[in-house]
């Protein structure tokens, strides 16, 4: 092997980058310890909330220490910024779809056109998306079309006054439509960008949020986020822009001093004569002690002298509309002051209907100003957003950035009112969305007429751009649906990550141990490699920022079983060049090279199924593809240079090298079977499998998951043991349709329904959620509120403890995409295979064993889904398996294949079918080597991998059982037969002395 120093060196460099990047992970996770422990010990569970409490202070320790140095002048906050990141499943929280109404911004954009050609084509696209895949904007206008003499550019559809500068009476509808996708385009990216902001709010770590290409559709995944019902409501309820009259801080300076010291003379009257009051004064009967108690101690008097004053960062300058700057840890604490009745009752009668609000926060120093809107007895704005039509970032006569808006003919009679009243007044007037400020420019050049205006102010470009979108999410009322969504406890995260680390632990030894006891040392150095490979996996991951889930946990398990395939690959090789005779030196050089292409086929085959899932999955499904392929790359690496540079170092020492022990000595060696004989007893059996799975499959059917049919799954979890039987009649009776199964534990059943599927909003969530508790309620402890069954805490043992909503459009997306990713994989591997072996006859019979495979398990599933102790539902992880299966199976496979072409190669004067099955049991060592190895892994998953992936596994051990076989049976048989002429693949050559080899 060349340039060894070269590779030595890189593996030592990257090896210590991936420590580097695994240490934030280190760090952060004994920070968020040392949180916990402080929290637990400053809240007994004698305090009531104790564990929302726990939660805050756990919080507050992480805010006041985030900017200190812990170790080399890394701080908490920079290690969590480049931690491993944790998947929903592993830490709990919610993961959404939301689906922009296309269907209102179309009507936003008509004006609310009532015109008959424009409601036909709405109502046809409505009914045609249930069932179609296109997007809605291309179903409408399709449908638009085909009424004759309909005109999109008609004055009472497009042609309006809303968007009489991009459309015009005489435009064609041609011409139309690409504006008309514009403004859709933008209007959903105001919708995200208005998105975004809000999840800013919520005060989860790593949040996600990406559009899902062109169909409106926008993923969220929130990993941690707790109050999901919150999270819910905020994330559907239309957007609120206002605009507001703001009043300058001056104003309320009197107030403010009064407020100081009111809160002030509060704390002083607090009873602090004993010391239990300390610990327990958060709990309260007072709602004060809540405010105050939590970061002032109650023997230091003097921090209570000025309780709000005291958390001031900086003034707001004279005359603006900043009344002064808190840090953004202290908001809440603030806002809780300034809310306190008797606190407010202090206001004078001109600012009684003062309404505090936080402005957009500073990212550099965690800062935010607060402003006092001119709020009313209703306390509604003055004016909505409602009535902006457009919102552009542009530049001002003096070359500042600035933004430009327009309104309809209501809104700018109002704004001219009240930009008149700001003129006059030198005040300002508030640009408002979601109670966030966004701006608060000033108006110096009197009334502004006619509904267009320009707003500048100290920002940048994206700045202007982000303003922009948010004036612009204000004028078409676009609902965000939830589509689909999936919630899990964080309890159940950790039993997560606890069986996940289980079952990795236990499949790594059993491997190791398995290596060495049937290659000895040659195996000590493959598991030396094994564990820089699986180094460099959760390195890279953390480097990517990518999101480690169960399903990634069971990938990167996976990969440990098939990362042995290659230095099995080797190994067997290197065997058969010392058994001709060589010295180690060139056995191990020419074991190595000869090995090589079987190796690269089997990886790319499995590679381009890994590809096709991270392309087409989502969630989990992505987070297993991800492991997956960065495990392929870093096995095909340790096992061709790592594990080579152990053994050729070993060699170099003068010493002797077996890659046997006492015990696999004579394993497989002389194998004599003639497979190809068998083959017709191997087609029947494999026949009547296939009968049996397809008659059963249009029979009984599938057991199909919500992903692929509609509905909502509940995990729920009880006190005790409970009948699944008695609960589903129970739940029949309210729901019409309800199943319920044993989920594991016998106190733990997963509960689906179909109820509503069709219908969308939280409402009818929450309408559901309450339905199933109160129709749980006999099985449920008496003192059990709704809250804590639906949403817990970080301790929750009884209630909701995962919940899954698929909406029935995007089920039948996810079905249909599930079946072009199977389809596009076998058309994928059948044109590598074409191209690498030059001989569709290798085509056809690498494409029939896994077609063969994919009915075998798909028969296995419909045979035993209603008598399997676990749950063998059909979704999106378990298209993940057979995706798998199908890179296993053609990983059997194209290694066989690569050793019959190197014979056929080899041996130019022997029949074809010598040939082929002299290759099969060369092979015959490393294939069931391999495949004992990727079991015992697979069944370690099973086993102590946790209830949610065991059908996901079992799939997967089908699937190597069935690989094995076909590759032997079915693959090879198919290839054989379809060579008409026996010559075809084989070149006769003049002859030579060949050793005649009994097969």
């Amino acid at each position: 092997m060349q340039n060894k120093g070269l590779i030595r060196v890189f593996a030592i460099l990257f090896g210590l980058v991936c420590l580097y990047q695994l240490s934030f992970t280190f760090i952060t996770n004994n920070v968020e310890t040392d949180a916990e422990e402080f929290a637990f010990q400053k809240i007994g569970e004698d305090v009531d909330n104790y564990s929302e409490l726990r939660d805050q202070a756990e919080a507050s320790y992480l805010d006041s220490i985030g900017n200190d140095d812990v170790i080399a002048g890394i701080t908490y906050n920079d290690a969590k910024d480049k931690e491993l990141n944790k998947g929903l499943d592993l830490k709990g929280g919610i993961n959404v779809i939301l689906q922009i109404s296309v269907r209102d911004i179309l009507s936003g954009l008509a004006n609310d056109s009532r015109d008959p050609a424009f409601r036909k084509a709405i109502a046809e696209a409505d009914e045609a998306q249930t069932d179609s895949q296109e997007n809605y904007v291309d179903l409408f206008f399709e449908a638009f079309n085909n009424i004759p003499n309909a005109e999109l550019a008609s004055p009472d559809i497009f042609a309006n006054k809303t968007l009489s500068d991009e459309v015009n009476f005489n435009m064609s509808n041609e011409e139309v439509e690409p504006v008309i996708r514009k403004k859709i385009d933008e209007s959903i990216t105001s919708a995200f960008e208005v998105l975004r902001k809000r999840i800013d709010k919520f005060g989860v770590t790593q949040p996600n949020i990406q559009r899902l290409g062109n169909s409106g559709r926008i993923l969220v995944e929130l990993p941690g986020a707790k109050d999901i019902s919150r999270v819910k409501n905020l994330l559907q309820s239309t957007a609120q822009l206002e605009f507001w009259h703001v009043y300058k801080n001056n104003e309320l300076g009197n107030f403010l001093v009064q407020a100081n010291n009111r809160l002030a003379e509060m704390k002083r009257s607090e009873d602090v004569s004993t010391q239990e009051a300390d610990s327990t004064a958060t709990s309260g009967d007072d709602e004060i002690d809540e405010l105050l108690a939590e970061s002032e101690d109650s023997t230091e008097v003097e921090t209570g002298n000025n309780p709000l004053f005291d958390l001031i960062v900086s003034p707001g300058y004279q005359g603006g509309p900043v009344i002064a700057t808190f840090k953004v840890q202290d908001t809440a604490k603030v806002m809780d002051y300034l809310q306190n009745p008797q606190v407010r009752s202090i206001l004078p009668s001109q600012l009684r209907y003062a309404k505090f609000v936080w402005g957009v926060p500073d990212a550099d120093t965690q800062t935010t100003g607060l402003y006092a809107l001119k709020g009313n007895r209703n306390m509604e704005p003055p004016l909505s957003g409602s009535v902006i039509t457009d919102a552009q970032q542009t530049y001002d006569q003096l070359g500042r950035i600035a933004v430009s808006m327009q309104m309809d003919g209501t809104g700018a009679k109002i704004w001219e009112d009240m930009t008149g009243k700001a003129s006059a007044e030198q005040s300002q007037i508030a640009i408002v969305l979601d109670n966030i400020v966004y701006s608060a420019p000033g108006v110096s050049t009197g009334a502004i007429s006619g509904g267009r205006s320009e707003i500048t102010g100290d920002f940048n470009i994206t700045e202007g751009q982000d303003l922009a979108n948010v004036l612009r999410a204000g004028k078409l009322p676009a609902s965000a649906d939830i589509i689909q969504s999936e919630v899990v406890g964080p309890s159940l995260g950790q039993e997560a990550i606890d069986s996940g680390i289980n079952s990795f632990g236990i499949a790594l030894i059993l491997v190791l141990i398995w290596m060495i006891l049937y290659y000895g040392k040659a195996g000590l150095f493959a598991d030396v490699a094994l564990v820089v490979n699986i180094l460099f996996i959760f390195g890279i991951l953390a480097g990517l920022g990518a999101v480690l889930t169960l399903p990634g946990i069971a990938g990167i398990v996976l990969t440990i079983g098939m990362s042995v395939d290659a230095n099995v690959l080797i190994f067997e090789r290197i065997k058969e060049e010392l058994a001709k005779g060589k010295v180690q030196k060139d056995a191990i050089k020419d074991g190595f090279n000869n090995a090589l292409s079987s190796i690269l086929d089997a990886n790319i085959t499995t590679g381009l199924t890994g590809l096709i899932l991270f392309l087409l999955g989502t969630g989990p499904i992505k987070g297993f593809a991800t492991t997956l392929l960065i495990g392929i790359a870093t096995s095909l690496f340790t096992a061709i240079f790592i594990t080579r540079l152990f053994i050729d170092g070993y060699g170099k020492k003068g010493k002797s090298l077996d890659f046997t022990t006492s015990l696999t000595k004579n394993l497989f060696t002389n194998m004599n079977i003639n497979f190809l004989k068998k083959r017709k007893v191997a087609y029947i059996i494999s026949g009547l499998f296939i009968v049996v799975s397809v008659g059963s499959l249009f029979t009984q059917g599938l057991n199909e998951g919500v992903d692929f049919v509609g509905g909502r799954t509940y995990t729920v979890r009880f006190a005790d043991d409970v009948s699944p039987t008695e609960v589903q009649n129970d739940l029949v009776a309210t729901f019409g349709s309800a199943e319920a199964k044993t989920f594991g534990p016998n106190n733990q059943l997963k509960i689906t329904t179909k109820y509503k599927v069709n219908e969308e909003g939280s409402e009818v969530d929450e309408e559901i959620q309450r339905s199933l508790f109160e129709s749980l309620g006999s099985y449920l402890p008496a003192e059990l509120t709704y809250e804590e069954f639906v949403d817990g805490d970080d301790n929750k043992q009884v209630g909701v403890m995962k919940s899954m909503k698929v909406g029935a459009t995007i089920a039948d997306d996810i079905k249909n995409a599930s079946f072009w990713a199977v389809l596009g994989s076998l058309i994928v591997v059948f044109l590598y295979i074409l191209l690498r072996f030059r001989k569709w006859q290798f085509s056809i019979g690498a494409v029939a064993a896994v077609f063969h495979d994919v009915l075998v398990v798909l028969g296995i599933f419909s045979l035993l889904y209603k008598v399997m102790p676990f749950n063998m539902e059909i979704d999106q992880a378990f298209i993940a398996a057979i995706l798998t299966v199908i890179g296993y199976s053609l990983n059997d496979t194209v290694v066989v294949f690569d050793r019959i072409r190197e014979y056929v190669n080899e041996h130019t004067i022997w029949d074809l079918d010598r040939t082929v099955n002299a290759a099969l049991n060369s092979t015959i060592s490393r294939t069931l080597n391999t495949s004992l190895t990727t079991l015992v892994v697979l069944l370690a998953i099973f086993i102590f991998g946790g209830e949610s992936i065991r059908g996901f596994m079992f799939a997967l051990i089908v699937g190597v059982i069935v690989g094995t076989y076909s590759s032997l049976f079915i693959a090879t048989p198919v290839m054989f037969d379809s060579v008409k002429k026996k010559s075809s693949i084989q070149k006769k050559e003049k002859p030579e002395t060949e050793e005649a080899t009994a097969v």
